[in-house]
């Protein structure tokens, strides 16, 4: 049987600037951003593999990280060296040069020495700024069993989003035949041409392998050095590729998410206060961890007839205060203050917002500790909202503390 915890070892890169994001990532990196009210992006990340039976993870960061690695010290350290197991910050640290990571595969071919250290057959690559659920065990077993020098892990995506990612085509046993990092004109899958079969940026590499392309990456000049640019491409006809599909047992695709942009961002977060959502956050048997603070449970306050405290189909952390305000369609962060005859709707307001008395706010994303002045609209005149606040092109507006200062 697989050991995959002494067999694997895993490295999750939380070092991007997450520009796409901004100004969210103004001030933290990506997968330091909050999600879904209580949780950060990389929890998502760390929790699958810590329900994998995966510990022994390498946190790679580099940008406005003080935030992540606060928030991983305070909520995941869980494990003892002594014991084989760890989740360990690996900054960069200029070991084989005068330069920081220069993209995803130079992070990993500078801390060549660390993979060598620890003695892994697979070395298991993820990314700290997706959302979803997911066993990595099945995944390295049909690695091992393709006897594969590297293993993606794909889910079909709709045509229009797939400029952003990383396209494969697939022959009949799942060897990957080409790979494009971000095409301009997408190909499609053969039986569903409405979609393409996108990575998700999860690799599974075997260990010699890995550092047989990295040595050589190393010296072209010419390389960004990156996996999907210019690792896999150059792997596609010459080594083992085979894509893993991430599907459930009756085949079809599951949840996975991308959130590179504000509007990618906003509707992932709406997808949890769906009646029915089809990410589940209250699932027992894969619970999602997480760094909470000290707070007192959230309250509504009814105080009159005409002044109701009420949250319809909303996520309400602790520590919220609905005071006779209306939140419907919503996820309220910890600390959260919504004052009287205020109004919030399918929004996201991060922990320590407070919305003044009688505002009224629509589709929005308030950073945290931000004040919403009394009776102050936003989202409900773009034009208006634009000469104070980004605005997306899907009419997202994200308001951050400074808006007021």
């Amino acid at each position: 049987m697989l050991d995959v915890n002494k067999n694997t070892l895993t490295f999750i890169m939380a070092g991007g600037k997450g520009e796409r994001l901004y100004p969210l990532t103004k001030y933290r990196t990506k997968p330091a951003v909050p999600f879904g009210g209580s949780y950060r992006v990389i929890d998502f990340t760390l929790s699958n593999c810590l329900n994998s039976g995966l510990r022994r993870i390498y946190v790679l960061t580099q940008y406005k990280a003080l935030s992540l690695d606060r928030h991983i010290q305070s909520g995941w350290n869980l494990f003892k060296r002594e014991v084989g197991e760890f989740i360990e910050i690996l900054p960069a640290q200029q070991r084989v040069g005068e330069d920081w990571y220069l993209g995803t595969a130079d992070a990993l071919y500078q801390n060549l020495f660390t993979i060598e250290i620890e003695g892994a057959q697979e070395v298991l690559i993820l990314a700290g700024d997706h959302v979803y659920k997911m066993d990595y065990r099945p995944m390295l077993r049909y690695h091992r069993e393709k006897k594969a020098d590297l293993t993606i892990g794909a889910i079909p995506v709709p045509v229009e989003s797939a400029k952003e990612l990383g396209i494969m085509e697939l022959a009949e046993n799942g060897l990957v035949v080409s790979f494009q990092e971000k095409p301009e004109r997408p190909k499609t899958i053969k039986d569903s041409p409405s979609f393409s079969l996108a990575s998700m940026g999860i690799y599974v590499f075997r260990k010699k392998k890995l550092k047989e392309i990295l040595l050589e990456d190393a010296k072209e000049a010419k390389s960004s050095h990156d996996f999907g640019k210019d690792i896999i491409p150059a792997m596609i006809g010459k080594d083992r590729v085979f894509a893993y599909p991430f599907t459930g047992k009756n085949k079809e695709p599951l949840y996975w998410r991308d959130i590179g942009s504000i509007d990618a961002y906003w509707e992932a977060n709406m997808d949890l206060v769906s009646v029915s959502p089809i990410f589940n956050l209250y699932d027992q048997d894969w619970p999602i961890r997480t760094y909470l603070e000290q707070f007192p449970p959230a309250k509504t306050v009814f105080a009159d007839g005409e002044r109701k405290g009420l949250a319809l189909d909303s996520l309400v952390s602790q520590g919220c205060i609905i005071s006779g305000g209306l939140v419907e369609r919503s996820i309220l962060s910890p600390g959260v203050r919504v004052e009287e005859y205020a109004q919030v709707w399918e929004s996201i307001l991060m922990e320590g917002v407070k919305i003044g008395r009688k505002a009224k706010i629509r589709r929005a994303i308030i950073d945290k500790f931000t004040s919403i002045p009394e009776e102050l609209a936003i989202g409900y005149n773009l034009e208006e909202d634009r000469k104070r606040f980004p605005v997306t092109e899907k009419g997202i507006v994200v308001v951050l503390q400074e808006a007021f200062k």
